[in-house]
């Protein structure tokens, strides 16, 4: 499938079926952590990216497919905003229909201060934005917007959309070492919180390869400090391990794309590949990245000491 995938194992949402409505990487943040790398250009235009009728006939496969039980939420992710698809809402509610399961939507909140897109959202039963500064200038040094995006729409759009929506509202916060991990920013984070009145706010970390080289994942006193600054409604969220639950010898028709769709999405260590992958024989996996590398649908990015694999079309910062 190409804009469907999983169901993946997530902490916070246990088994998850992906849904990726955005073409690589069309996103309005160009955010120095994101594993996706930069954002080249940045666009801000709601269009349709891809049918959503063909979205839509791959979640109905993939709901048929796996048998009850085997999936505990449906979630729109994409391999950018998933909000610029000007046709999220209506994915929404056609999956609402054929489904009970509940669905989420991991955005930046960027375009939260539109009415129109706080209405395509209402229907989901979580959404996830982002907020990892307590201050413009911060804000324009971590997440690097759209002109037009400022801070005050970011966090005028959070508390808004929270005042409307009736499901659950859990911020995502990146903790960057040195960057929004010290006392005077989590504090300034802190005060902004308290108007959204999150139902809770996920700590994460950057270990996965972000698009700038000099970006270091808080450390474990930054986190403890995070935690004691924004109170309760704060949890550290241990980054999931990218299981590939469909990735087995049975079901693999082509290693190549499987091993491409995984990275694409997920950025992945070699160690972890071949952990995930483990059903396949090590010369086939090596084989295939080989191919991947040889006919430049991937690349490999070292971040903390590892080396990664991503696809062709991600771009970081040792790459321009």
């Amino acid at each position: 499938m190409k804009y469907v995938f999983g169901p993946v194992p997530s902490r916070r949402l246990g088994q998850s079926l992906g849904i990726d409505p955005i073409p690589l990487k069309t996103c309005n943040w160009n955010c120095v952590y994101c594993q996706l790398g930069r954002t080249l250009p940045l666009t801000n235009e709601r269009k349709a990216y891809i049918p959503a009728e063909c979205i839509l006939e791959e979640v109905r496969q993939a709901l048929d497919a796996n048998p009850a039980g085997a999936i505990d939420w449906v979630t729109f992710v994409g391999s950018g905003e998933p909000t610029l698809h000007n046709g999220l809402g209506w994915l929404i509610r056609q999956v609402k229909g054929l489904t009970q399961l509940p669905i989420a939507v991991i955005t930046n909140g960027a375009l939260l201060y539109l009415p129109e897109v706080r209405a395509e959202l209402a229907s989901s039963d979580a959404v996830m934005p982002s907020l990892d500064a307590g201050n413009p200038r911060l804000y324009q040094k971590i997440n690097r917007p759209w002109p037009k995006l400022t801070f005050d729409r970011l966090v005028e759009g959070l508390v808004t959309f929270r005042h409307e929506f009736s499901g659950k509202l859990w911020i995502e916060m990146m903790l960057i070492r040195g960057m929004n991990d010290t006392d005077e920013v989590l504090h300034e984070i802190a005060t902004i919180l308290k108007r959204i009145q999150p139902d809770q706010v996920h700590l994460l970390l950057p270990v996965r390869p972000p698009a700038e080289s000099w970006v270091q994942p808080s450390d474990l006193s930054g986190m403890q400090k995070a935690q004691d600054i924004l109170g309760a409604v704060a949890c550290v969220v241990i980054p999931d391990s990218v299981l590939v639950a469909t990735a087995t010898a049975a079901n693999i028709d082509n290693l190549e794309t499987t091993i491409l769709g995984i990275i694409t999405r997920h950025p992945m260590s070699e160690e972890e590949l071949y952990a995930e992958l483990n059903r396949c024989a090590p010369d086939e996996i090596h084989n295939a990245l080989e191919t991947l590398l040889s006919t430049q649908k991937a690349q490999t990015i070292e971040r903390f000491g590892k080396c990664f694999w991503s696809a062709a079309k991600s771009f970081y910062e040792s790459e321009l």
